[in-house]
């Protein structure tokens, strides 16, 4: 988003509500002139009793002025507040939309990347304070700045040296306001790094309570935990005490608008420069004045939250997007190859460096290597979590930049280690591997998938919930249902990342199974650990420091590839290992 300045910002968001903000903006102005207009009915009825003027006739008359302006100012007021936050929040719903919508476009790689916590804190906390601006700031701000304007014209009708007599309190009052104000920039930020700090802590806590119980991290995590809290308890805290003397003593000095009024008004009238009624009037009008440049203030005070909030949800509408095009393409075939591919996160440093290779049409290939080494990066550029750095992709001879999005997910079924399942039917779930098939396509993919045996054993089968990301479930369980996803999909070209990662020994022959099933007569690429599922693959790629450094099958890198090697050993005795314990415990 174009830089535009923090009310330039405000008034972009406000333009889909642009005619109700306008009309709240009018009916507050009308709402501060019927606020003025009981003061003058003030005004005539003090100067008939002191003229000794006054009847019971011109009495009721001002009396029902008062009564009017007073219901203008309710009725006006109360419309104004409507309009204001109906926009409002019309304009939260679609700022929170948008950003969604743009971490769907954004590279996934760099969603994937986004802290959970920082997420939370711009969709829920930052977002929402946009309403103060758009609710109140504009409406209110408008009449709050206007009323005081008013009242000192009036004023100045009345007696101009009684008008600037009445705002002597007003400078006095900004000096401590000002000192309250040095080293504000510094002392938010310090404060909204806390609360940043804090949100991803807690929601890091949260979410891994259950490794910090199993294994008995209770103590340290909890401590980080303490501490983030803390920290942000201290910084406000020490924050507010920092202003509060300044605060307070503006908040006195402000109201006293009398301080200046009294004194100046009784020596004119003891002059003759004035008359009682005027006095009076300057008296009620000047205290008058205060409730709106308090509001004022107070607005003034929180333009640096919502400025902080504007530019942490320009941050997020700026990520980068994937450059879309559109109009399908004609995909006759699905091999995929790729040309001097180089890809660097950050710009700086390459973690893939000039790959190229072919993957033939409905071909089983393999990626395998240390951790680290750039496998999963390499098969996610296949998928266009990113686009390469340099060089090219392409699916039956069409570059992957030039598929839309939509096109390229039917084209390519990614399945990951981890599996995220939504907190509905297992049912449901799996077919969001296609919102079209029927109940029984569904079915027929759950036991494709092998997972009708488990499934059936749930106290409500498949409509079962999953529940909170699918923690109803094993991890072997997940994994199932996201290649019954898979299968349920039909896409031809199926990329497996650590697939197998959380199957036992036990439950790996039916993993097989699914994984066999989801596969037929399409292209494979699997990235696995365990060497054991993809000895009899095609092609063997072996994968190192973002390059492929050796090429062949499981027994030709036996022979001609010590790493391999040493990867395979280490392989069957972790295998033989994990065999024998699980007969250790069933014997137990």
């Amino acid at each position: 988003m174009k830089e535009k300045g923090l009310l330039g910002s405000i008034f972009a968001y406000a333009k889909p509500c642009k005619g109700k903000l306008t009309l709240s903006v009018l009916c507050a102005l009308i709402s501060v002139g019927g606020g003025i207009i009981p003061f003058v009915a003030a005004y005539h009825i003090i100067v008939m009793f002191l003229n000794e003027t006054a009847t019971a006739g011109e009495i009721i008359h001002w009396g029902i002025v008062c009564v009017v302006g007073f219901l203008i100012k309710v009725i006006f007021h109360a419309i104004s507040t409507t309009l204001s936050h109906i926009s409002a929040y019309t304009i939260l719903e679609l700022m929170r939309k948008r950003v969604a919508e743009k971490l769907l476009k954004a590279p996934l790689g760099v969603t994937q990347s986004i802290n959970a916590g920082k997420v939370k804190n711009i969709v829920v906390d930052q977002i929402e304070n946009i309403e103060i601006p758009l609710a109140h700031v504009i409406p209110e701000g408008a009449g709050a700045l206007v009323l005081p304007l008013a009242v000192f014209v009036y004023l100045c009708m009345i007696d101009f040296r009684l008008a600037l007599a009445s705002l002597i309190s007003i400078p006095l009052a900004m000096i401590p306001y000002g000192m309250m104000l040095g080293g504000y920039n510094k002392t938010y930020k310090k404060y909204m790094e806390a609360n940043e700090t804090m949100n991803s802590v807690v929601i890091e806590y949260v979410e891994g309570i259950e490794v910090v119980k199993a294994f008995n991290q209770s103590t340290s995590s909890y401590e980080k935990y303490r501490k983030a809290v803390e920290n942000f308890k201290k910084t406000t805290l020490d924050w507010y005490k920092s202003t509060w003397k300044y605060t307070t003593l503006g908040a006195v000095i402000l109201p006293t608008t009398l301080l200046g009024v009294l004194p100046i008004g009784t020596m004119l009238y003891l002059s003759g420069s004035t008359t009682l009624a005027k006095l009076t009037m300057a008296m009620l009008l000047s205290m008058g004045l205060v409730s709106s440049l308090g509001r004022f203030i107070l607005f003034f005070n929180q333009i640096k939250s919502i400025q902080y909030s504007v530019n942490s949800i320009n941050k997020t509408f700026d990520i980068g997007e994937l450059p879309l095009v559109n109009g399908e393409k004609t995909i006759t075939h699905h091999d995929i190859q790729l040309d001097h591919v180089t890809f660097s996160y950050t710009g700086d440093e390459d973690v893939i460096h000039d790959v190229s290779l072919t993957i033939p049409e409905k071909s089983f290939y393999a990626l395998v290597g240390s951790s680290g080494g750039g496998k999963s990066t390499l098969a996610r550029l296949i998928a266009r979590f990113w686009d390469t750095t340099k060089g090219d992709i392409y699916i039956g001879g069409v570059n992957i930049k030039e598929i839309p999005l939509s096109q390229l997910a039917d084209e390519v079924s990614f399945v990951t280690q981890d599996n995220f399942l939504f907190n509905c039917s297992i049912l449901e779930n799996i077919r969001l591997g296609n919102p079209k098939a029927t109940n029984e396509q569904v079915l027929d993919a759950a036991r494709k998938a092998q997972c009708d045996e488990f499934i059936s054993k749930l106290e409500n089968g498949y409509q079962s919930t999953a529940g909170e990301a699918g923690d109803k479930l094993s991890g072997g369980e997940r994994q199932r249902i996201a290649i019954a996803r898979a299968i349920l999909k039909n896409a031809p070209i199926i990329i497996l990342d650590e697939a197998t990662s959380f199957t036992d020994p036990q439950n790996e022959s039916k993993i097989q199974e699914a994984i066999a099933e989801l596969t037929r007569g399409k292209t494979l690429l699997v990235i696995a650990h365990r060497l054991s599922t993809i000895k009899n693959v095609d092609k063997i790629l072996l994968v190192k420091s973002g390059e492929i450094i050796q090429t062949g099958t499981h027994e030709e890198l036996l022979q001609s590839s010590s790493i391999y090697k040493d990867m395979w050993e280490a392989h069957i005795g972790a295998k033989k290992w994990s065999v024998n314990q699980a007969e250790t415990e069933v014997l137990a």
